[in-house]
């Protein structure tokens, strides 16, 4: 049984899945014009996508974002990703760049969750995963693959990797290629959940992979991500119709 995980005013693994959006404009302003709308959407989760953002490698630029952001959101929870080019991200740094960028960015303490990829490696997943615990920062280790869904039993050994190096929500995402990549992943979700308690996220997209953004109640996936201005990752599916499918897939299961 997945054990819910609180942060703020939202419980990640108890009932329907949250919904989150991302920020995904390139300049300062936008981004805050961005948050600004969706403070006032029912939304559970923002995620600042900081590989967009067009001046990322700037430390001060990235602190004057973060305490903005804060200032909108009100409490509601915010998730830092910068996500690398090979995991689908729009640009790249170096290795030292890419902790330099996380670290600084966990010890100021405004970012609530802090995504690590899981191609980093285990001694960059272990250094950012230990400072953010340090400083009571949640850590989502995610992996993505955007040409394939890999086998089931890949998918769950990424995922176990992802536990035993100190996730405290394990992430990933594949693209089907066919209806069985689709099936594939929700066997996964849910057979994984004989190996952890801990909170998952995992996702087909595209089209195809559209139903595993809808079906977390059911197979063990606890955030589901919206499209916002434009959609992080293929498939995405805009929030207002999130909450209907979601709500009615939560009343169904609640009847008796």
């Amino acid at each position: 049984m997945t054990e819910a995980l609180t942060v703020k005013n939202i419980t990640l693994g108890n009932g329907k899945p949250s919904i989150c959006i991302p920020l995904t404009s390139s300049k300062k302003a936008d981004i805050i014009e961005e948050a600004k709308r969706y403070q006032k959407e029912a939304i559970d989760i923002v995620e600042w996508r900081a590989d967009i953002f067009e001046e990322v490698e700037n430390h001060a630029a990235v602190l004057e974002v973060l305490n903005d952001l804060v200032n909108v959101l009100k409490g509601i929870p915010l998730i830092f990703t910068f996500r690398s080019h090979q995991e689908g991200g729009e640009k790249e740094l170096s290795k030292e760049a890419y902790v330099s960028l996380n670290q600084f960015v966990i010890q100021t303490g405004l970012a609530d969750f802090v995504d690590v990829e899981l191609y980093q490696g285990e001694d960059t997943v272990k250094h950012l995963t230990s400072i953010a615990h340090l400083q009571h920062t949640y850590v989502i280790i995610s992996n993505h693959d955007f040409q394939k869904t890999p086998p089931k039993s890949e998918i769950i050994n990424r995922l176990k990797r992802a536990d035993e190096l100190g996730g405290d929500v394990l992430k990933i995402a594949v693209m089907p290629n066919e209806t069985e990549d689709v099936l594939e992943l929700l066997t996964a979700t849910n057979e994984m959940k004989k190996y952890t308690n801990k909170p998952m996220i995992t996702m087909a997209m595209g089209p195809l992979g559209a139903i595993t953004r809808l079906s977390g109640q059911v197979f063990g996936s606890v955030l589901t991500f919206g499209a916002g201005e434009r959609a992080s990752a293929p498939g995405q599916i805009p929030v207002q119709n999130l909450h209907q499918v979601l709500d009615v897939i939560e009343k169904s299961m609640g009847e008796k």
